[in-house]
């Protein structure tokens, strides 16, 4: 009797030990995924930020109203472009 229980808690262990692993592989494809996913919203969301600014410079070379907000925006955007201009020119002439 002792025997036969000590079996089945051995039948039980095992599958939940594969139940265990099996789910563990799930959880790992699915981090994986998720990390996928991640990465591919960062990238549209830079894309999407970068048409922005293509239509703000758009309308800032069209002499469109543009509002000071995205004014400033683009200063600040177009200083940092400088700033790496310079960084590359200084790098390049060393």
């Amino acid at each position: 009797m002792i025997h036969e229980e000590l079996q089945k808690l051995e039948k039980l262990a095992v599958l939940a030990s594969k139940k265990i692993e099996a789910l563990s592989a799930e959880n790992e494809q699915l981090k994986s995924r998720m990390a996928d996913l991640e990465q591919n919203i960062q990238e549209k969301e830079q894309e999407i930020h970068h048409f922005k600014n293509k239509i703000k410079i758009s309308n800032i070379v069209d002499n469109r109203p543009v509002t000071s907000e995205d004014t400033a925006e683009m200063s600040d955007l177009i200083n940092n472009y400088i700033q790496e201009i310079d960084h590359l020119i200084t790098y390049l002439s060393e």
